[in-house]
């Protein structure tokens, strides 16, 4: 059975920092791309940053240089540094894997957890 758990989340002021993390279980985690997304109230789900089986990652624009994502094979979870916080970045982030290259839309990723919700204040 596959699981995925976020945890981390919470309320930040803006130029702030959290961590979120990722926990996985049901499947061999050194062999999939993992992603995280997020969902701001009103919004469609959104790809932030991915990380291949290789170690590749790639982060989208609004995240980059803020964002840094970091998986640990031998732990088989993965994780999400988040700097200098703005309101913009307030939504549900969610993690999400996939078996097979990085990829972008939410329907490529077959496997997700519940997200948790970062809430960014002014």
């Amino acid at each position: 059975q596959v699981q995925l758990v976020e945890s981390g989340g919470g309320l930040v002021q803006a130029g702030g920092s959290l961590r979120l993390s990722c926990a996985t279980s049901g499947f061999s985690f050194n062999t999939v791309t993992m992603g995280w997304f997020r969902q701001a109230p009103g919004k469609e789900r959104e790809f932030v940053v991915g990380s291949t089986r290789s170690g590749g990652t790639y982060y989208a624009d609004y995240v980059k240089g803020r964002f840094t994502i970091s998986r640990d094979n031998t732990k088989n979870a993965v994780s999400l540094q988040m700097n200098s916080l703005n309101p913009e970045d307030t939504a549900v982030y969610y993690c999400a894997a996939r078996i097979g290259p990085l990829a972008f839309r939410t329907d490529n990723y077959p496997y997700w957890g519940q997200g948790t919700q970062v809430t960014v204040s002014s």
